[in-house]
């Protein structure tokens, strides 16, 4: 069978590309430490003059009062939809250096895999369609339907002024749907369509007893220890079934409908493998739910840290006047992040006891829970390249995590967002040693090629 032009052009240009990911992840953009603030500029200025590059047209940084963003575009195919192509180019923080092989921002190749902090999350993967654009550009001359880039470098740190600019720039964004280079598949070989991601919402407590801490052997069964107090609160936000006990806490959750279940069910599931990928003795949540469920389709109060009094070397008698504890909730469609948190706080305030004095304060930070229908045509068109790429039907999964700007750009909007990128789970992504496959780096190029062909004969 003979290729395509742009087949041809992007096996000829393969180095190139692979030297051009290569000094992109040399830019140390950890977006959440403010002396790598010059950093993610500079990369932003690189994926800027990266689009220029491939062809498409106005091209700039917008500013956010934060990390900046790079839009452009390309909108010369009257009657054809108009795609809207997210990732970000910040990174995690790389600690701790004492466990990199080498260096996080030197990149190095070592059997096919390139490693570098941003390699898989999201570099190598908001690269992919870039390179896909040109290929078509240089060798068509024009793109099957209308694009639009938008990349941004405050992801890793919630993407804290992105709705603003969404809002800001909805005109110039308007799009009818949204495709997100940040992502993954779910093994070597096996396709996947995310069809939701789960929403958050956080907020700190602090318990204060007394003025300051006190002479145990003094006052100890006089006053009420608040790290005792914050104990028992936090202990009775779950039930023994599991399920969290705050009032109204699944009111708005979306049912499970039976074609959901199936699908679902149809993941193959090795509970004796995920146990041991993470170290546990046994899986725990809630009852009459499989752990797939649990993860994509359930909400969940965790409790990510609690602290007070003493923790030094040897016995200091004190009663300490304060603990505090943080907790996030992962949310569910159709679940409101302020409401969730002020339920959350208004259960807590309720159940202190007098002999405390309680503070919750929630984080302005949240995202909301998206979900998009399995047969969505964009999920249709995806459907149909994971085929053609992988030759097998892709798993129809949910995410645990999320991706706040999902919900913002359905809220914002009002376009849907199907998620396709290749990275895989075992890439080391947020950890020491991050990699990115080097075949996904080029079987995601020709993917591309073939969602942009797909998606230009969608009706959204």
């Amino acid at each position: 069978m003979s290729t395509e032009q742009w087949e041809d052009y992007l096996a000829a240009n393969d180095a190139r590309f692979v030297d051009e990911l290569s000094d992109f992840l040399t830019y140390a953009s950890i977006s959440s430490l403010p002396e790598h603030t010059g950093a993610v500029a500079d990369a932003a200025q690189w994926v800027a003059d990266r689009l220029t590059q491939a062809g498409i047209e106005n091209v700039s940084v917008l500013p956010t009062g934060g990390h900046p963003v790079v839009y452009g575009d390309w909108c010369h195919a009257p009657d054809k939809p108009t795609v809207l192509i997210y990732g970000h180019f910040d990174t995690q923080p790389v600690d701790p250096l004492a466990l990199w092989t080498r260096p996080p921002f030197e990149p190095h190749i070592q059997d096919e895999r390139i490693y570098a902090r941003g390699a898989s999350d999201d570099k190598g993967n908001m690269l992919i369609p870039i390179l896909a654009v040109e290929a078509l550009l240089e060798t068509r001359r024009q793109l099957p339907l209308n694009i639009k880039f938008l990349f941004e470098g405050q992801e890793e740190i919630g993407s804290p002024q992105l709705p603003e600019v969404i809002d800001r720039e909805r005109a110039r964004l308007a799009c009818d749907l949204v495709v997100s280079a940040d992502g993954g598949q779910w093994a070597e070989g096996q396709p996947a369509l995310h069809t939701s991601l789960r929403g958050l919402c956080a907020l700190e407590i602090r318990l204060t007893g007394a003025r300051s801490d006190l002479h145990s052997g003094s006052y100890g069964g006089a006053v009420l220890n608040p790290i005792q107090a914050l104990c028992e609160l936090l202990a009775e936000l779950h039930d023994d079934r599991g399920r969290v006990t705050v009032e109204g806490f699944y009111d708005d959750v979306r049912p499970l409908d039976a074609h959901a279940t199936e699908r679902i069910r149809a993941v193959p599931f090795d509970a004796d493998a995920f146990k041991a990928g993470i170290g546990v003795p046994a899986l725990h949540g809630e009852a009459d739910y499989t752990t797939y469920e649990r993860l994509w389709t359930r909400p969940t109060l965790e409790i990510n840290g609690i602290w007070g009094g003493f923790q030094g070397e040897g016995t200091k008698t004190v009663l300490p006047s304060l603990a505090h504890a943080k907790i996030t909730c992962r949310l569910v469609a159709d679940q409101d992040p302020e409401r969730i948190c002020r339920r959350v706080g208004d259960h807590l305030i309720a159940k202190a006891p007098a002999a405390v004095r309680i503070d919750v304060r929630p984080e302005a930070s949240h995202a909301w829970p998206y979900q998009i229908a399995p047969d969505h045509p964009g999920n249709q068109a995806a459907a149909a390249v994971h085929r053609r790429i992988f030759g097998r039907e892709p798993h129809i999964v949910g995410m645990g995590g999320s991706i706040p700007v999902c919900g913002i750009f359905l809220r914002t909007l009002d376009a849907y967002t199907v998620n396709f990128a290749f990275g895989l789970k075992d890439e080391n992504v947020h950890a020491p040693d991050e990699f990115f496959r080097l075949s996904s780096f080029r079987l995601g190029q020709r993917a591309y090629v073939h969602l942009l062909d797909a998606l230009s004969r969608s009706a959204f």
